[in-house]
């Protein structure tokens, strides 16, 4: 993405540039990106031996008595950041965690979708994802007010929200991050950037930049982004939909001009694991409270494990097929929310559906119906069943699924379990508003 693959090659840009300070980027389990930064004259050291921490106070990280770690930057993601900090040129890069032995940390979500990935290649298979994140725009985080009323592709000359995504899509364009498309999305004040597919890793490592960005530009701008999947009571939540298919020997996998809805046999399959597990891997791609507040019946958000063509109400979509297009031949799974950690969402994501791949299973028809209309009964009858409703539901799918342990592995499995029962905890004791104002005056 950047042209520069060597040490001496990064350091010579650093001069070039005149960049006074690099930020050092990884994530804990729950997606939230951690950092230090480091002067040019560092940066040798670190790519050479790499930066010990302390990782006994990075979440889902080592505990106290095996807490040495090691980032080590990872040369290929140096990116220089499009604004200066301090009056100085910034640049970041991504690293990976090791062990002090030089083995790779299994806490790592990075590591864990690197896992997923080199297991994949060993079958000859290299998947390929393109998100669609979207948030919106506040006037700030502690007394948010929206900042327009426009709808889906709403074009309005005073949109405040419009103009700041424009300038969060230059932005990323100058990170060398290729955008397809920015619009206004359904709900007021509510946006969506899609990001041009790549590689697996390189996508979770770009999703991990947009996030960031997106809320400096607003910063920068004097309002307040979010990622929230449900910030504003009645209208449609934040999803992150991901198009995802898998390459083999540089032609899609998932493309057969002869096959059943131009799908190969390995997309049917894949498709029919992704679906087989979308319970199981439903708490990755949903990790919060609030992400239920979105997968409800009524805004949009896919509750029901059915697939279809052009059927929005259904888990997975299967974009219809253009001739000369057979590279864009792909499955949508519309359920996650942009609030999640990539890394971890796109491994299970990989392995849900390269199981169905191995096991060949087979892919039932599509529902090009209107789920949301449907009764119960004929849900029934067409044997579509449902996403979990709240994060306690989602954890106990996760907690007994031998899939989901193997794709997270088992350090990543068991702290991320043990977290999301604390969430849940949390919020199962916290007395809310809506309970003060619905019970007080009555009981």
């Amino acid at each position: 993405m950047n042209g520069v693959t060597t040490k001496s090659e990064l350091m010579q840009v650093i001069r070039d540039r005149e960049i006074g300070i690099i930020y050092l980027w990884f994530t804990d389990i729950l997606g939230m990106l951690k950092s230090f930064g480091i002067t040019p004259r560092q940066l040798e050291e670190a790519v050479d031996e790499g930066l010990g921490f302390d990782g006994s106070s990075v979440e889902g990280f080592a505990r106290i008595y095996e807490s040495d770690l090691i980032a080590f930057p990872d040369i290929s993601t140096f990116q220089i950041l499009p604004w200066e900090v301090d009056g100085q040129g910034a640049a970041r890069m991504i690293c990976n965690i090791q062990n002090p032995d030089g083995t790779p940390y299994d806490g790592d979500p990075r590591y864990v979708l690197r896992r997923a990935v080199e297991a994949a290649a060993k079958e000859g298979y290299e998947m390929f994802v393109g998100p669609e994140l979207e948030y919106f725009y506040f006037t700030d985080s502690e007394n948010p007010q929206i900042v327009d009323r426009a709808g889906y592709f709403d074009l309005v000359p005073d949109d405040l929200g419009n103009t700041i995504r424009h300038r969060t899509i230059q932005a990323l364009e100058q990170l060398g991050i290729e955008v397809e498309v920015g619009h206004h999305e359904v709900a007021p004040s509510q946006h969506e950037i899609d990001l041009r597919y790549q590689s697996a890793l390189e996508m979770a490592d770009t999703c991990m930049t947009y996030r960031y960005v997106v809320k400096q530009i607003a910063r920068q701008n004097g309002l307040y982004a979010t990622f929230m999947p449900k910030p504003i009571h009645g209208v449609n939540g934040s999803g992150m939909h991901v198009h995802q298919s898998l390459f083999k020997d540089g032609k899609n996998a998932f493309f057969d001009a002869n096959g059943k809805w131009h799908l190969s046999t390995v997309g049917q399959s894949y498709m029919a694991g992704v679906l087989h597990h979308a319970k199981a891997i439903t708490g990755v791609c949903n990790q919060w409270v609030n992400s239920y507040k979105r997968l409800v019946p009524g805004y949009e958000a896919p509750v029901y494990m059915a697939w279809g063509q052009r059927n929005r109400s259904a888990l997975i979509r299967v974009p219809m097929y253009k001739p000369g297009k057979e590279n864009a031949t792909r499955i949508e799974l519309r359920s996650g929310d942009p609030a999640c950690n990539p890394y971890l969402a796109f491994a299970v994501m990989l392995e849900a559906g390269l199981e169905g791949v191995r096991s060949n299973r087979q892919l039932a028809d599509p529902v090009e119906e209107d789920i949301f209309d449907m009764s119960k009964a004929e849900r029934n009858d067409n044997r579509i069943d449902t996403l979990p409703a709240s994060l306690a539901r989602a954890v106990e799918e996760v907690a007994k699924s031998e899939l989901a342990r193997h794709a997270l592995g088992e350090h990543v499995f068991q702290k991320f379990i043990e977290n999301k029962k604390l969430e849940w905890d949390e919020f199962r004791t916290t007395v809310t508003q809506y309970e003060v104002e619905k019970y007080l005056p009555m009981l």
